[in-house]
């Protein structure tokens, strides 16, 4: 009587495994579908910021030691020479320069992605993601002028964000407080906080009337109210135990960051990490100070790495490094010389911020939109690098298609699905793209045409790249854009 039940215990087992087996390979086709997505946005990083991309002088080992698990993109661009117009794009699928309002915006202007426009974050939702925005955000809050000390809407719930906590603007702009699920964090109602962008509000000291207040000094601009001992763009008052230390910025967002992942690390999540370093005020944490040789600003890369490497931890801690497709890219191009006297220009040791490229932020140069980007996805992304032309522009297409979606008439409406280049399936991504500066470039293949215009002074090391003549290059020959064919090429230039 024995063997029968030896043949049903046999029976069972078998089925069993079967079903663990079972299991395992629908996870493993619904992680395919569905991973993780984690974008991690610096600020001002260069493309020859990282050693990936061939810098010497600074020390960036958590994101080379990235590079060599993902696909480095030696052609990709984020669609504006500077930030807040390089966000908006990266977040609506829209080139911004078509959209009047979306320039460098000051720290109380109201939100410039309108409440019910599809964003990427809301194609997330839309596939059953938790999201979260993180760090910076710079596109504006609220509808009109900003009360401070109530909730802030609309904001980055409105546009698709489960969770948010936010630098409102910048480092360098008022108000100097941390904003989660739009409130500002840590603010005592008997101190209410006033901001002003056009006179002077209470009776705070400013860099310009109170030089020997600061620790950093300004070289332009960055001469309004003090905070932290450092002089910022525009006027503020109150908010005193809500202010934040420019030093911990880092260190609390990137906390920030990883708890958003250990609360989702059992549902699909969407995390947009845009860290201020290493935008000015160049202000790294005392254990990173003079670690790069390369002056404060190296030292604010360091620190980025630093936060790059905690977010990639994590993912390995939870086991969900598999799982989880994760980018790692910048804004603009690299700056130095940006309002501080902080001497990031002359304390570069031979650094160069945007390697072989011409120019930098504010230029319509390459170096101003053509920068660092990796992407790592672990059995679905070939390491290895890639010279596909691809744009953050496109991550709202791309990432609908991913989730396998298809997007609405009138939506993301210069986003290209670029998904086999990001997967490295394909050798090519985009055919053109338009490049946004201090006016705009167009790239077609490796032919660079620059229409001209007025011609504008430089930035510190940034040429802003606009002549009265007509600018043609061929980028396979000539990276740095220092030899102009348009004469050559009359018929190139009409086309």
């Amino acid at each position: 009587m024995t063997k029968p039940f030896l043949n049903s215990s046999k029976l069972f087992r078998s089925l069993f495994v079967l079903v663990l087996v079972c299991i395992a390979i629908n996870a493993r086709a619904k992680n395919a579908d569905n991973p993780n997505v984690v974008i991690i946005y610096s600020d001002d990083l260069g493309y020859g910021d990282v050693g990936c991309y061939g810098a010497t002088k600074v020390k960036t080992s958590n994101i080379d030691k990235f590079a060599k698990e993902g696909l480095r993109f030696t052609d990709a661009h984020c669609s504006s020479a500077t930030c807040t117009p390089s966000r908006f794009a990266l977040l609506t699928g829209e080139y911004p320069w078509r959209k009047k309002g979306t320039g460098i915006l000051p720290g109380d202007a109201k939100m410039i992605i309108n409440p019910g426009t599809l964003t990427l974050p809301g194609v997330f939702q839309k596939a059953g993601y938790k999201t979260a925005a993180v760090g910076k955000w710079h596109l504006g809050l609220g509808n009109s002028k900003i009360d401070w000390n109530k909730y802030i809407a609309p904001g980055p719930h409105e546009i698709g964000f489960d969770y948010s906590f936010l630098i409102p603007a910048t480092g360098d702009r008022v108000p100097c407080v941390f904003v989660e699920n739009q409130k500002v964090v840590g603010l005592d109602p008997a101190d209410p906080i006033l901001v002003d962008y056009d006179k002077k509000v209470g009776n705070e000291p400013t860099g310009r009337e109170n030089p020997d207040l600061l620790k950093m000094k300004f070289r332009r601009g960055h001469d309004d109210t003090i905070v932290n001992g450092i002089s910022r763009i525009g006027f503020m008052t109150g908010g005193k135990t809500a202010r934040w230390v420019d030093e911990d910025i880092a260190d609390v967002i990137t906390k920030k960051a990883v708890h958003f992942i250990e609360e989702n690390k059992t549902h699909p999540f969407f995390l947009y990490f845009a860290t201020h370093d290493i935008h000015v005020p160049h202000a790294p944490n005392s254990r990173f100070r003079g670690t790069s040789g390369c002056g404060l600003r190296g030292d604010a890369i360091q620190e980025f790495d630093w936060s790059v490497g905690e977010v990639l931890t994590t993912l390995e801690r939870l086991k969900l490094t598999d799982n989880t497709l994760v980018i790692v890219t910048s804004d603009n191009g690299g700056v130095v010389n940006d309002g501080y006297a902080d001497r990031s220009e002359e304390d570069l040791n031979g650094h160069k911020p945007n390697g072989a490229l011409r120019g930098g932020k504010y230029s319509l140069f390459e170096g101003g939109t053509r920068i660092p980007f990796i992407a790592r996805w672990p059995g679905h992304i070939k390491p290895g690098t890639s010279d596909a032309l691809i744009c953050q522009v496109d991550f709202t297409s791309t990432f609908a298609k991913l989730t396998k979606q298809t997007l609405p008439d009138n939506t993301a409406p210069d986003s290209f699905d670029v998904l086999p280049a990001l997967l490295g399936e394909s050798k090519t991504g985009r055919n053109t793209l338009v490049e946004h500066g201090n006016g705009l470039a167009l790239r077609k293949g490796s032919w660079k045409f620059i229409a001209p215009g007025k011609e504008a002074a430089k930035n510190a090391n940034a040429e802003r790249g606009v002549s009265v003549e007509a600018q043609l290059y061929d980028l396979n020959k000539d990276l740095g854009e220092k030899s102009n064919v348009a004469a050559a090429n009359p018929e190139l230039v009409k086309t």
